[in-house]
């Protein structure tokens, strides 16, 4: 087991904003790209009203269509009940459930109150047990929203220990507009470590000021065992003005290597795919490591100095 598991959002998260609109099946072959990485696990699709956001239409082609390594677990977002309903219909490993941490970000994002989206997460935890796929919690805006300003830790707590006590197998934090800062990392993950010592934490980080990277590592270090992060730092909130998008996976398994810490992921071909999308996409891409190389293996190919 890897001492961290990197949860690859590219095909979602760093997706569905892109001005680069995705066929299906352009996105089955970054899914695939993808998986050859060895993540922990990749969250492939999500279930939303595909009128509202097309880039994410075709869900269900999608998750019959991928290739499935077996030790690569496949995940799919939802928001409320209808998306459950959906998501039970296909083969997937786990279901990730976002709730906001305020009304004005649920009520803008799903249109129901905090109230009543954790109460349809409630009435999914049965189902999706019986089905034998995991259940993750996500708390969006926990550090921060772009609406109702900041969000105090206390309110946090109390949107997740309803998801803890209604059935969560995992519980994730959301930076979801990329402001928070180490301090309310570690506060925030330390004092949900007490209170649920066997309870798997995780973090979802975005870089839109420049913190995300030092973030995932006070996180791991506080008690997140999970860390969500974007191929070639894709994505970002379309709520969050000048948001650059998510840490990139490839910068975030390069830093975590080089600590010692173990993740699984096969660089060199994340690194690859990071490279690929560069070249489909107009924007460019925020990742670092896939155009500065690895150390010290770019070391070898250093030009000699001469006197």
């Amino acid at each position: 087991m890897p001492d961290v598991r990197i949860a690859e959002v590219g095909p979602r998260d760093g997706l569905q904003n892109l001005a680069h609109e995705f066929s299906v099946a352009e996105r089955i072959d970054l899914i695939n790209r993808l998986l050859g990485a060895n993540p922990a696990l990749v969250e492939a699709v999500s279930f939303v009203n595909e009128r509202r956001v097309p880039r994410m239409a075709g869900a269900e082609q999608i998750l019959r269509e991928i290739e499935r390594p077996g030790d690569v677990a496949i995940a799919g977002l939802v928001l409320n009940g209808r998306g459950v309903h959906r998501a039970l219909e296909c083969e997937l490993d786990e279901i990730r459930f976002a709730v906001s941490a305020t009304d004005a970000f649920n009520i803008r994002n799903v249109n129901a109150t905090v109230e009543a989206t954790v109460a349809e997460f409630a009435a999914a935890v049965d189902p999706l047990h019986a089905s034998g796929k995991k259940l993750t919690a996500v708390v969006a805006v926990a550090f921060g929203c772009p609406f109702a300003g900041p969000v105090p830790a206390a309110a946090v707590q109390a949107v997740a220990a309803q998801l803890v006590n209604a059935g969560a197998d995992e519980l994730i934090l959301a930076d979801t507009i990329g402001c928070a800062v180490p301090t309310q990392i570690r506060s925030l993950i330390s004092a949900l470590r007490e209170n649920w010592p066997e309870l798997p934490l995780g973090l979802h980080l975005h870089n839109t000021r420049n913190t995300g990277y030092l973030n995932a590592i006070v996180g791991v270090e506080s008690g997140a065992t999970t860390l969500d992060a974007s191929v070639g730092g894709l994505g970002g909130c379309p709520f969050a003005p000048n948001a650059t998008g998510n840490i990139a996976t490839e910068d975030l398994a390069y830093i975590l290597r080089n600590m010692g810490v173990s993740t699984g992921v096969d660089l060199e071909s994340l690194i690859g795919t990071s490279k690929w999308l560069g070249s489909v996409i107009p924007q460019e891409i925020s990742g670092q490591v896939a155009r500065a190389g690895l150390f010290p293996e770019i070391a070898s190919h250093a030009p000699e100095q001469r006197a």
